[in-house]
Order: structure tokens, then C-alpha cells, then sequence
């Protein structure tokens, strides 16, 4: 269900966030809402979801593009290493 990509680098305009995520039966985390500017926002549905890994420092990233309850495309994602989510502020578009 994922791919992997050897590439990303932590943006500077990467956010820190907190994010209510369900852990299925492989306790692999899905995003079901997260904090944006003190709102609330609902996962209403994962568009896509990828695995990008960095070899040099063993970073392990898990993105997910979501549509969000406020009507616009995020892309967030896990930082499995230091076990934080992030938001990544350039990709804000309406749909």
C-alpha cells in the first residue's frame, strides 16, 4: 500500500502538530484528525500515502495527503525516528 522514496529533507516551513491517529492491527498509524492553527481539522479521506527514507541518517518519514474537513489538501506526515507529525505548509491548496 505504501511506496518508498530515498529523497526528503525536513522542509523549513514544516510545522509541527498533533495528530489523532488509529493504529490498525499491524500498528501501522493512519491520521484521523489534527491540530492546524488551533482547529480541529477531520480526516475525511487519505487521498495517498508514501514512505520517503533518508540512508545517510535513517530518517523514516510516512506521508499521507489528505482531504480535510475544512475543504483543502494537506500533506502531513510521521517522522518515525523522533515519533512527531508534521504538517507541510507549501502543499495548503483549496479543492
Amino acid at each position: 500500500m505504501y511506496s518508498v522514496v530515498f529523497c526528503y529533507t525536513l522542509g523549513m516551513s514544516d510545522k509541527k502538530i498533533e495528530v489523532v491517529a488509529y493504529s490498525g492491527y499491524r500498528g501501522e498509524e493512519s491520521p484521523r484528525s489534527f491540530i492546524l492553527n488551533n482547529e480541529k481539522i477531520e480526516v475525511i479521506q487519505i487521498l495517498r500515502m508514501w514512505i520517503e527514507e533518508r540512508i545517510e541518517d535513517e530518517t523514516r518519514r510516512r506521508f499521507f495527503e489528505v482531504k480535510g474537513s475544512d475543504g483543502y489538501t494537506h500533506k502531513i506526515y510521521y517522522d518515525v525516528r523522533i515519533m512527531e507529525w508534521f504538517f507541510v505548509k507549501d502543499q495548503y491548496e483549496s479543492s
